[in-house]
């Protein structure tokens, strides 16, 4: 089966293609625009681009992701691609300086619609920490910053073992479950 997933980002779209291709499952990228809305959810945010998007697209993935941080009382959240476009990782270290309590979480929300279902969406977390400073060259985002076990950054996996204890990896089992539940996979 061929999927859609709507992004402009290479490094989600790596992260999907890697984590589906044992399913059988062939995605594909496509910048299709469509209503963002800002809202304090990312469930809110993927379930409003679903509505907007079934109105042309008949088969897609779409997902919303965010960093979440305990001391900043879950900034940058909902507005972690504007955060990380304007504050960037060192913006983001600065407000955390001197923070003892580094608690953080990466959410993904994931939607998807499928020829002759009803959509639907997921969601999981990864809890970790904001690191002193950023490590490693791999990944994207605020992943030099993120750490699950306090130790590595995101940044300083391989792509395999970021995709069994992220965020996006997490949901985007959740995805193959329920998409092999419905059709049977």
């Amino acid at each position: 089966m061929r999927i859609k997933v709507i992004t402009s980002n290479a490094g989600k779209m790596r992260e999907y293609a890697q984590a589906l291709e044992g399913l059988g499952l062939e995605v594909f990228q496509d910048s299709v625009p469509y209503d963002e809305i800002q809202a304090d959810a990312l469930e809110d945010v993927v379930g409003h681009g679903l509505r907007d998007l079934m109105m042309n697209e008949d088969s897609f993935i779409i997902d919303d992701s965010g960093l979440f941080i305990d001391h900043l009382k879950g900034f940058p959240g909902v507005y972690s691609a504007y955060a990380l476009k304007t504050l960037g990782n060192q913006g983001i270290l600065e407000l955390m300086r001197d923070v003892k309590e580094r608690a953080a979480r990466f959410e993904c929300c994931i939607g998807c619609k499928l020829p002759g279902r009803e959509p639907f969406i997921v969601s999981a977390a990864c809890h970790g920490s904001i690191l002193d400073a950023p490590q490693g060259d791999k990944g994207f985002g605020f992943d030099p910053i993120f750490s699950s076990d306090g130790v590595r950054s995101f940044s300083e996996l391989e792509m395999e073992e970021k995709n069994t204890i992220s965020h996006r990896g997490l949901a985007v089992r959740k995805l193959a479950e329920r998409i092999g539940s419905e059709e049977g996979i």
